[in-house]
């Protein structure tokens, strides 16, 4: 039982309308009590339950004022951390805040560990893992698909998937205990066939959720993608109508660009954190020439590169050199500046980079960027994923789990299909069901869950 009261500071640091002071405990109304004086009545406790009053934070001693404030104190176990939990709204500069939390500390709370408010939310059986550690997808989320997905799962849609397939392990597991400990017994003998079938739709089942994996994971943390090609070619201009605004530096001059430029952008609701390189030529100029190392970096680290050509120019030694690099890679090909007359040999760029697409833009003309955010998407879901599916695999730890339960029931149906003792199969089905009870914090270890809330921001 958790029987201490914490508080932070709820809201981020700096100049704002309100600041907020967060307390969650059983002393958590006394504090308040003992520091708030209403601007009518004697007490906060002379005010109903969830009700904001106004008034005024005081030293209870000198009985000083230390901010004007609104505050509201809300009684477990129907609150966020399912304790009674109370929250100081004051003015947002950083001294009042600081003073207020400065107060309730001296008043016998603690301060709060990062992440300790939905570290108790778990704790206290409110949410599960999945859900704790979709709060912070919810803070962190970059478009409105991510957020989408992140609330989805704060509300459990995954927790659901997963609860949905350890239920069927679980009548399993029953099955095989029963005809282990039981096998004289009249009872609906367990057969091998059976089992098996059981097995494999396990299988398929988390494999399904795994699918999802790569795409949740773009969605989460963003599609790393790098704009690459020779100087001169157009990166900074797709940079900036990819962006709607004049981020890149934009000339006739070849080089204008000396070093990357990062920007997050939205596509159709998928996060690109989109990387605008320096021109990759031989060149004699120490700036430019670091550019183009660090050009080069980036384009290794991407997961997607988009290879941007001046379509109204024969093909030079430069662009035979980044062909070479692009060819191994997932990468979009862009035929720019098609506005004018075209010169390259489209078919021939094509037998040089199979398998790519090859796709005609005009940046100025804003021809082919609609054409270029389809294919984006595409390549991102690769037709495995719905648009509206909010039970994708965000989280790599998820994923790691998923894998590993995976792996356990591959080696059930081994071990069954080899006809070994039920004892055998029960392990590695035992071992599947624990491995997924690792994504909602039923089979966790206190250690892990001690770091996943340690990435959390305090006063969450």
């Amino acid at each position: 039982m958790i029987d201490d009261t914490i508080a932070a500071i709820a809201t981020a640091p700096g100049e704002a309308g309100i600041g907020i002071v967060r307390l969650s405990g059983p002393m958590a109304v006394e504090i308040l009590d003992q520091v708030f004086v209403p601007s009518r009545g004697k007490s906060i406790k002379d005010f109903p339950n969830r009700r904001l009053t106004h008034g005024y934070i005081v030293h209870p001693q000198t009985q000083d004022k230390v901010d004007e404030a609104l505050v509201v104190y809300m009684k477990g176990p129907h609150t966020y951390t399912a304790e009674d939990v109370a929250e100081i709204d004051c003015h947002g500069g950083i001294v009042p805040v600081r003073k207020i939390l400065s107060l309730v500390l001296s008043m016998g709370a603690r301060m709060a560990e990062p992440g300790e408010f939905t570290k108790r939310a778990f704790l206290n059986g409110r949410i599960d893992l999945a859900q704790a550690e979709a709060v912070m997808d919810v803070i962190s989320a970059k478009t409105e698909k991510g957020f989408d997905i992140a609330l989805g799962q704060l509300e459990g849609s995954l927790s659901k998937e997963v609860g949905k397939i350890r239920n069927n392990i679980l009548e399993m597991i029953a099955h095989i205990t029963v005809n282990i400990d039981f096998p004289d017994e009249d009872i609906e003998e367990i057969t091998y066939q059976g089992l098996e079938k059981q097995a494999k739709e396990i299988v398929d089942t988390v494999a399904a959720l795994l699918s999802t994996a790569h795409t949740g994971k773009i969605i989460r943390e963003g599609l790393k993608t790098v704009i690459i090609g020779k100087p001169n070619v157009g990166k900074s201009s797709l940079m900036n109508a990819l962006l709607k605004e004049s981020r890149a530096i934009v000339t006739e001059v070849p080089g204008t660009t000396r070093d990357v430029i990062e920007e997050y952008v939205s596509i159709q609701g998928i996060p690109l954190k989109i990387v605008d390189t320096a021109g990759i030529r031989e060149t004699e100029d120490i700036v430019e020439k670091i550019g183009v190392e660090r050009s080069k970096e980036f384009f290794n680290k991407a997961d997607l590169v988009i290879f941007v050509l001046n379509a109204a120019e024969s093909l030079t030694e430069e662009d035979q050199q980044i062909i070479q690099l692009v060819n191994e890679r997932d990468a979009i090909i862009l035929l720019n500046k098609t506005d004018l007359p075209m010169v390259v040999d489209e078919a021939g760029l094509q037998e040089m980079l199979p398998g790519k697409k090859v796709i005609r833009i005009s940046v100025t003309e804003e021809i082919g960027l609609k054409e270029l955010e389809d294919t984006i998407v595409q390549m991102v879901y690769g037709g495995q994923v719905k648009h509206k599916d909010l039970s994708l695999v965000t989280n790599v730890r998820h994923q790691n789990a998923l894998e590993r339960a995976k792996k356990s029931m591959e080696d059930a149906v081994g071990a069954i299909q080899s006809n070994m003792p039920l004892d055998f199969v029960e392990v590695d089905v035992r071992n599947c069901w624990e491995y997924l009870g690792e994504i909602t914090g039923d089979t966790v270890g206190e250690d892990i869950i001690d770091r996943i809330f340690a990435n959390f921001c305090l006063g969450k």
